[in-house]
């Protein structure tokens, strides 16, 4: 399968920019499509980008045709200032593209979700990213793949000191040999593990816990 489209949300987050980079050096596929608020500021051959207002649907969903589509599109409470905002954010925008998507005929969907994520947790976080693989499975994909790495290791451009703490915490038990199923996991080795589930089509609905992303970027 090669000369393929891919489809991106979320291109400047942390997984999302890795994500990007090794698409660029990926033979097998020919145009990296980036939907955003913002410029990557990236200039490469293969890249076309749509700056677009997810308030507004209608004037981009049209826009969302390709082979897969990849959603890496995520906020904290704290930079989108509410619950509300980053539901909106971490939910509604990317149920929408993934909309979009499979109604223009994508037949690939790929989601970076969250370890534990459930649409029954008392937590406020995972139970958002349940609803949200909740709704993406009812769509009609030909495939879909949720991602749900555990703590994100990699240089983001904001500063989260409770991660940072979080992060020496499970590495400190790990060494012990307890959390090994909350270990940390790089960005790169997320994005690496989207790119090579996407080929995989065998199941209407793929989901890999932390362990099996390790095993799927391989």
């Amino acid at each position: 399968m090669t000369g393929r489209t891919a489809l991106i949300i979320g291109a400047t987050g942390l997984v999302g920019a890795h994500l990007v980079q090794l698409l660029l050096k990926d033979d097998r596929f020919s145009a990296v499509i980036i939907f955003g608020r913002k410029s990557t500021g990236i200039q490469h051959q293969k890249i076309h980008e749509h700056l677009i207002n997810f308030d507004l649907p209608g004037s981009w969903q049209h826009l969302v045709s390709g082979d897969v589509a990849f959603s890496a599109l995520g906020t904290t409470i704290k930079k989108a200032g509410s619950k509300e905002a980053q539901y909106q954010i971490d939910h509604s925008y990317q149920y929408q593209f993934a909309k979009a998507a499979a109604q223009n005929g994508v037949p690939v969907y790929v989601l970076v979700s969250s370890a534990m994520a459930s649409e029954h947790s008392r937590i406020f976080y995972t139970r958002m990213k349940g609803e949200l693989e909740r709704d993406i499975k009812t769509l009609p994909f030909q495939s879909v793949h949720i991602i749900q790495p555990g703590m994100l290791v990699g240089e983001r451009t904001e500063n989260r000191p409770g991660e940072k703490i979080g992060i020496k915490l499970v590495n400190f038990l790990n060494t012990l040999g307890i959390a090994k199923k909350q270990k940390p996991i790089h960005a790169a080795v997320v994005a690496q593990a989207m790119i090579n589930v996407s080929f995989k089509t065998s199941e209407k609905v793929n989901v890999y816990s932390l362990l099996d992303v390790f095993d799927a970027a391989k």
